[in-house]
């Protein structure tokens, strides 16, 4: 993908306004609110652009070098290993740059809700499901993210039914969008005594999380219960009626809030689930829409897809959509590992959507 010089020239003078108008005394507060966000966006590209001018301003010096008659034989060939070495970084700086100026999704800055919710096949799978979630909590820590937990509903064998966890931190959507659909788990249970391997699967679903003006709710559009929590087995009973049932009754979504003991703390939890369900939901909607250009990403973000096996007798995993396979079954599961799964989705992505903009091109 070329990038012209008349482009770079914008970028970069775009930088300048913007860094310019930020040091202006009679600025008011929102506008340099504003003004810093741009900047925080547009300074990067500009760092990329630049790169790519400097290359191309002195590989043209150099060819001028070069060409005249009487040049020094010496400085010709000093001039044209330096050239050798500018145009092998070229490709590189111009590639950085188009990634830079490919179309942002505008939710890649946002933290995001995990939904892990135990499959097909019964304690397993929910042990399984126990298993993921430990692996992002890890990914996460080893990010310096911060992740809370909204709601678990823990299986009696161990891991959970299903377990809802907010996660913050710097570009938390970008890394994890990837990861919702199935995930396979294929080994021999603890319960069986004949070695066989068994099958079974959770979904994972990550949603970007709004912040409360992206998605406006009306009081009236609510239909909110409360009743008394009550845990599994009888455990943790509370004695006051403090969880909470949100209808909302357009979209017929529904969320449970009971794991804190405060009916305020789970109605606020629960307004945060249903405005990060919601919002998905019109993410998903519009998505539909432009649904030619989703093709060309890696997966669709359906969550019935199956996107990854872990298969432990072999020590493997495996995404299906890019056809990674990675011996390293235990690293991954302790969270760091992930980010090499993580990364090469991502790469991948980035590589289809600069094909399909050279493709317009």
């Amino acid at each position: 993908m070329h990038i012209s010089p008349e482009r770079i020239a914008q970028i970069e003078a775009r930088r300048d306004e913007v860094q310019a108008s930020m040091t202006r005394a009679d600025l008011p507060p929102d506008a340099f609110v504003r003004l810093s966000k741009e900047y925080a966006e547009i300074e990067p590209v500009a760092r990329a652009a630049h790169e790519v001018r400097r290359l191309r301003q002195e590989l043209a010096a150099l060819d001028y070098m070069t060409g005249g008659a009487d040049a020094d034989p010496l400085m010709r060939e000093m001039a044209q290993e330096e050239m050798q070495l500018l145009k092998s970084q070229l490709p590189a700086a111009e590639r950085a740059l188009a990634l830079q100026l490919l179309p942002r999704d505008s939710a890649d800055a946002r933290p995001a809700m995990l939904e892990i919710r135990a499959g097909t096949g019964g304690d397993e799978a929910a042990l399984f499901a126990g298993d993921l979630f430990r692996m992002y909590q890890r990914y996460a820590d080893s990010l310096g993210w911060k992740m809370e937990l909204m709601s678990a509903n823990a299986s009696e064998a161990g891991g959970y039914k299903e377990v809802v966890a907010s996660i913050t931190g710097t570009g938390v959507f970008a890394k994890l969008k990837f990861e919702s659909g199935v995930h396979r788990v294929q080994r021999v249970p603890v319960t069986e005594s004949g070695g066989r391997i068994h099958t079974s699967a959770a979904t994972v679903a990550v949603l970007p999380e709004p912040e409360e003006v992206d998605v406006q709710i009306a009081d009236g559009d609510l239909k909110i219960d409360i009743y008394r929590a009550s845990g599994a087995g009888g455990q943790h009973v509370n004695t006051t009626d403090s969880a909470v049932r949100i209808t909302h009754l357009p979209s017929g979504l529904v969320v449970i809030q009971q794991d804190e003991r405060s009916q305020h703390k789970n109605k606020a939890k629960a307004m945060q689930v249903l405005r990060a369900r919601l919002y998905e939901a019109e993410r998903e909607r519009t998505q539909s829409e432009q649904a030619g250009a989703r093709k060309a990403m890696v997966g669709s973000g359906d969550r019935s897809e199956r996107i990854r096996t872990y298969n432990f007798p072999q020590g493997r995993v495996t995404d299906h959509r890019i056809n990674l396979t990675l011996h390293r079954l235990p690293e991954i599961l302790e969270g760091p590992g992930l980010a090499e799964v993580i990364d090469a989705l991502i790469a991948e992505d980035e590589a289809a959507r600069l094909a399909q903009l050279d493709g317009v091109g």
